[in-house]
């Protein structure tokens, strides 16, 4: 057993979160050691020669002693539940009354002094995120961007000193570990099944989001999904969804043959202008502007970075349309509501059917909310991956199904099936790790291979 020196914080992961806590304490002059369960993880080379000093720690947390550590700083992929770390959520620090065991956004907050916009769910987190972030800049507000997209939130407190407002995605794994937020507004966007491996069913998954409303001052959440709306009062709250809105929530409505994104009774924009396409991208535009009003952007501002605003990469993206047919890459629909927010967003507009490309590790989800949906709007589903007998016992009874080996098989069977008017979507509702490094490398492969395509069908 090796005893933590007394009064020496443990930084917990030597990933990216890790080392922005480790130059975080580095720039404070905190003491502090590093402790990851990995026996070489990637990074200690270049770790132990910037730090030599620094005593480093790999190997099982069981072999730790931290009975006289200050505080336990974990990194969002550590289980803060993990094997060696029993107790330490229960212990409180003296000196700063808060469990001994914290994560990143923890100190982030000790330190901050500007308002902390903030942004969760699980799907549509980055979008909001960057899309707010646009709609800032627009405003003539400094705003600092990134959390669990991006740059680390220490990062960007030492990076935008003078930042006006910090603007942050973040994950259940970063919330788990933070005490108390306090944001001037935080989005709780969506709910779905997703990382029960860690949260243990979907209440504890919920009970970790449900921590970005600690200390708000401003609560933006989903009219549609009563599972994003604080357990606790919160004296300024506005709901957004498909529906006619009322008072100050947000909402869509139908004036004069035109859709309108809508505060009220008031018309903002009408949806035939935004940059992004399909119901869930009007949804992810009526959040933001939400909580841009309640940070006090400018109306006009932001009406006109939704002119502009064509999402991000992976994300609904719409990438070519070859003799008629489009081909959109949602790569990043790892889980099942991801893809049920695509399917519905693309589905109700379409003028011909989506053949669904889907398929990897689904992480032990419940695919039946998919089968409804995809019998409405959809010709087919190609199947492949890890998980591909698990969704086509789904799906098989209420769509045509075809069982692939590969992503790019996949594609090749959609090239023939698809017709004028259809939608090729990848949104494969699994994570991608059975066959490729990660979710862009996914999308990736299946851009570059309709714009080569695309280039071999041009005149």
């Amino acid at each position: 057993m090796v005893k933590v020196p007394q009064g020496v914080t443990v930084v917990v992961g030597l990933g990216i979160s890790g080392q922005a806590i480790c130059r975080h304490l580095d720039r404070h002059g905190v003491p502090f050691m590093v402790a990851d369960t990995r026996e070489m993880p990637p990074g200690l080379a270049a770790f132990q020669q910037r730090y030599p000093a620094i005593d480093c720690h790999c190997g099982p947390l069981s072999e730790l002693d931290f009975s006289d550590a200050y505080e336990v700083v974990v990194s969002p992929g550590v289980d803060p539940h993990s094997a060696g770390l029993d107790g330490l959520l229960e212990r409180v620090n003296p000196a700063t009354g808060e469990p001994i065991l914290v994560g990143e956004t923890a100190l982030f907050r000790r330190l901050v002094r500007a308002p902390v916009a903030a942004i969760t769910g699980s799907n549509a987190k980055s979008t909001v995120t960057t899309l707010l972030g646009e709609m800032a800049k627009a405003s003539g507000v400094y705003a600092a961007v990134g959390g669990n997209l991006g740059t680390a939130a220490l990062d960007l407190l030492a990076d935008h000193p003078d930042a006006e407002l910090f603007i942050l995605e973040l994950s259940s794994f970063q919330l788990e570990t933070t005490p108390r937020l306090g944001a001037a507004s935080a989005a709780f966007l969506n709910l779905c099944d997703d990382h029960l491996d860690r949260h243990g069913d979907l209440a504890g998954y919920r009970e970790a989001k449900q921590r970005i409303f600690i200390g708000a001052e401003h609560a933006v959440v989903n009219a549609d999904d009563p599972m994003t709306w604080p357990l606790d009062a919160l004296e300024r709250v506005e709901r957004f969804g498909v529906g006619v809105p009322s008072g100050s929530d947000w909402g869509l409505a139908d004036i004069d043959g035109r859709r309108y994104l809508m505060h009220g009774e008031t018309p903002w924009l009408a949806v035939d202008e935004l940059a992004i396409t399909g119901q869930h991208n009007q949804l992810n535009a009526l959040a933001a502007l939400a909580m841009g009003q309640a940070l006090g952007f400018d109306r006009q501002a932001m009406c006109e970075v939704l002119t502009t605003f064509k999402g991000l990469p992976h994300r609904s993206e719409a990438v070519a349309e070859v003799n008629g047919v489009r081909w959109v890459n949602d790569s990043k629909g790892t889980n099942v509501g991801a893809t049920l927010a695509a399917i519905n967003g693309i589905g109700v507009a379409l003028t011909g059917k989506i053949i669904l490309l889907a398929g990897g590790v689904g992480k032990g989800a419940d695919f039946t909310p998919l089968a409804a949906p995809l019998a409405s709007y959809a010709k087919a589903a190609l199947l492949y991956g890890a998980d591909a007998e698990r969704l086509d016992s789904v799906l098989g009874p209420c769509l045509h199904t075809q069982r692939v080996e590969t992503l790019t098989q996949a594609m090749e069977a959609a090239w023939h099936l698809a017709e004028p008017g259809d939608c090729v979507l990848l949104s494969p509702a699994c994570a991608s790790l059975d066959q490729f490094a990660n979710y862009q490398a996914r999308g990736d492969l299946f851009r570059d291979w309709i714009e080569q395509k695309q280039r071999e069908s041009a005149p």
